[in-house]
């Protein structure tokens, strides 16, 4: 079937959202997303949104810990326009009902909290559920407007573009043009034809091409792999973001103990509890998170123990279940008190920092694609995000994006809705073997997570590019072999994501914010002061899974 919108927004997350609300007041808007919708790394987000909200911040101060840690490849002017947006965005997700923390004593005034790499108090947060507070209240605001449509269990497959459909892009920036997308309706099997004359990709990061992860059973980097199918530009891949503190217990998986708690004073020790983040960092426990990952991976190499700890429980009882509801009620729940004991934690893929390249208003080099949230490289995270600056930037791209739309709204709606291909199933048949998605997913997490990890070295990546090869080939064509399924859809993403990570790994000859490879110690401005771009024009960059006929 072929059906029609103005928008298409792929994701409900806080940035597909909130773009959502804004484009309705100009066109039509379509959201699909691949499960429920609130299934997404926003719902999960504990610490909150960062901005300058008190008189004793300021923007200097939050643009300049931005750059510290964006590692020297920041985009100045986009962390300069995002800092000065933060508290419109923010005031914004007030008046829609967002219930921020007050303090106690002037409920007129935000409960600020700090974090790791902050030189001051500017996290807006709701305790810590801040993302399901923020998520809430926009699909609230989402449902009551009619201009708004929204498609639960739809899975985008791959982009429509115009060159396929022999229609060219109108600008001379750009190399392509987006009719739409290919979505896949989980409940009947059909992928169907939605043609959009503005597509969003809002699909998150790419969390699950590791074995340990914070993020949601989502986040298989779609966004990132449809787009670069497509043609678009991505960049700066090597920065995976691994989180400090993931809950270690065996009952558990991907739950995250919040930045915010090591800003409240928590502190890391070892299973001896010996306190060890000075020794790495003068910032001690509030140094960034590459840094403190990278120690509690260092510390957890030189003893052999499985994990390490943070230690809150020298604040205040009443103060810790106050402050960290959700946090200290999951811990009980699997017998660890924090308010007297510390908590087991090991670092797991948590952000990607890279991700398809934008301007400052959000767009791709393909005309009429966009990218938002963490499918997006804006330029604003450089080689590290800052604590909490990811929700931020998620609302103030996707008002930026807005603003562009409307600024072209004559253009946009004079484009006529191009016929495109309808999506060709050929000789495919089902697939029986579940299996066969398994076990190659399985391969390429944990050959992500021990090659491709914390601290690298070339001959490591060297030989995942080997190892991952044929199991690249061989999705390559279960693709074009097998009816498409929701699991192989996301194992073709996973495969393509993870082969971009090794590439752009590999290229990237220097230690720079996230990317620590042991070959190249140290950061080498003179040469690498600048973004990991990989280009499909780029013809020495090969793909196993989009020229599998190409390799032996």
């Amino acid at each position: 079937m072929a059906y029609s919108t103005d928008f298409l927004v792929i994701g409900t997350g806080i940035s597909g959202l909130s773009f959502a609300l804004k484009a309705a007041k100009i066109g039509q808007v379509t959201i699909v997303t691949k499960k429920a919708k609130v299934d997404t790394a926003t719902n999960l987000a504990q610490g909150g949104i960062a901005a300058v909200l008190s008189e004793e911040d300021s923007f200097e101060l939050h643009i300049q810990d931005t750059l510290r840690s964006g590692a020297g490849i920041c985009k100045e002017e986009v962390v300069r326009m995002v800092v000065e947006n933060g508290p419109a965005r923010v005031q914004e997700l007030l008046d829609i009902g967002v219930q921020f923390k007050t303090m106690e004593q002037d409920a007129s005034h935000l409960d600020l909290g700090r974090e790791g790499g902050h030189s001051a108090r500017r996290i807006a947060h709701a305790l810590d559920l801040t993302g399901r507070e923020i998520e809430n209240a926009l699909l609230h605001k989402v449902a009551e407007n009619s201009n708004i449509r929204l498609l639960e269990n739809h899975l985008a497959v791959d982009l429509l573009i115009g060159s396929k459909a022999g229609v060219s892009p109108g600008g001379s920036r750009f190399d392509d043009l987006c009719l739409g997308a290919y979505v896949l309706d989980r409940k009947s099997g059909n992928i169907d034809n939605w043609r959009a004359k503005v597509t969003v990709l809002c699909s998150g990061g790419c969390g699950k091409i590791y074995l340990y992860t914070t993020n949601p059973d989502i986040a298989t980097g779609d966004g990132i792999a449809m787009a670069y199918r497509a043609g678009a530009d991505v960049g700066n891949l090597e920065f995976v973001q691994f989180h400090p503190t993931c809950l270690y217990h065996p009952k558990t998986k991907n739950f995250l103990i919040s930045e915010a708690v090591r800003g409240e004073g928590g502190r890391l020790i070892d299973e001896r509890g010996v306190h060890f983040m000075e020794k790495y960092d003068p910032r001690g426990d509030l140094a960034t998170r590459d840094t403190v990952a990278r120690a509690i991976d260092t510390e957890m190499k030189a003893s052999g123990d499985d994990c390490v700890y943070l230690d809150i429980s020298h604040k205040d009882p009443g103060f810790i279940k106050n402050r960290f509801p959700t946090i200290y009620q999951t811990c009980l729940a699997l017998g660890i008190d924090i308010t007297s004991e510390p908590i087991p934690v090991v670092p797991a893929a948590h952000y990607m920092c890279g991700g398809v390249m934008t301007d400052m208003w959000g767009r791709t080099n393909i005309e009429n694609l966009y990218a938002l949230g963490e499918t997006a490289c804006t330029g604003l995270h450089g080689g590290n995000r800052l604590a909490s600056n990811s929700l931020l930037e998620a609302v103030v791209f996707a008002h930026q994006t807005y603003l562009q739309c409307a600024r072209e709204k004559e253009k946009i709606f004079r484009t006529a809705f191009h016929k495109s291909p309808e999506w060709s199933t050929g000789k495919a048949k089902m697939i029986n073997e579940k299996v066969l998605v398994s076990h190659n997913w399985d391969q390429i997490r944990r050959l992500m997570w021990n090659y491709v990890g914390i601290v690298r070295s070339e001959k490591r990546l060297e030989l995942v590019k080997k190892r991952l090869a044929p199991i690249l080939r061989e999705i390559a064509h279960h693709f074009r072999d097998y009816l498409l399924t929701p699991d192989l859809v996301e194992l073709r993403n996973i495969s393509l994501v993870a082969e971009l990570i090794v590439q752009s790994s590999l290229k990237r000859k220097e230690s720079r914010g996230l990317h620590a490879i042991v070959d190249y110690p140290k950061q080498d401005d003179a040469n690498w002061r600048h973004d990991t771009i990989l280009s499909r024009r780029d013809k020495t960059l090969k793909s196993y899974l989009l020229d599998p006929n190409e390799y032996d």
